[in-house]
């Protein structure tokens, strides 16, 4: 049991240093929190979270060795990751600036419903090739193969609430009343920022290789 503490340590510390470092999950949180508020920025956030579980599956199913040995499918969920933050960096791209009725809360059409933001997050995280070659390294390189499944299906459990809890907290600071009022007012340059964001990590996760 004791060795199973020390392995679980060193994922948790390998999940923590990537799940705080700049990525799309990140830019997307942030960009929901500031856009939207902090409701449908924790909607999103627990999307992340439920992508992780994916990952883990076919990690411990032994998927994800299939997917990195076939350039084929890798190239499918590369370039269908890409494209779908690179929809998203467009549309940044294209934000106006806010209506008085919008700035002040009257206009709240525009608002995702919780579905949608749910599934913005999972997809952000689900077709990231670069989350994907992470847990199946995670699961071969620092996992022993014989820690029983259930233990490292305990370890996923662990990394996706860790990742919710994680961007739930960024999901509540950008969403601070001074914040998003200072943005609701100049924030479409900040959300073509971020689009010129979400597009380098489009070309980043084009160009991502297996090895």
């Amino acid at each position: 049991m004791h060795d199973y503490w020390i392995e679980f340590s060193q994922v948790a510390l390998a999940h923590l240093l990537a799940v705080a470092s700049p990525g799309p999950d990140f830019a997307i949180v942030v960009k929901q929190s500031l856009t939207h508020g902090r409701r449908t920025a924790i909607w999103t956030s627990l999307g992340i979270g439920v992508a992780i579980l994916l990952h883990v599956t076919y990690s411990l199913l032994g998927l994800g060795l299939l997917l990195r040995s076939s350039v084929l499918w890798f190239s499918v969920v590369k370039y269908a990751g890409a494209a779908y933050i690179a929809w998203i960096g467009v549309q940044s791209l294209r934000a106006k600036p806010r209506r008085t009725a919008e700035i002040t809360g009257a206009g709240t059409a525009l608002i995702p419903k919780p579905h949608g933001a749910f599934a913005t997050g999972f997809l952000t995280n689900a077709l990231n090739p670069k989350a994907t070659l992470f847990f199946i390294s995670l699961f071969v390189l620092v996992v022993s193969p014989t820690t029983p499944k259930l233990i490292q299906a305990g370890y996923g459990l662990w990394m996706s609430l860790a990742t919710m809890a994680w961007f739930t907290f960024v999901s509540v600071v950008f969403a601070r009343e001074d914040v998003r009022g200072k943005f609701l007012r100049h924030g479409h340059w900040i959300n073509r920022a971020l689009g010129v964001v979400f597009l380098a990590f489009a070309l980043s996760l084009a160009l991502a290789s297996v090895r």
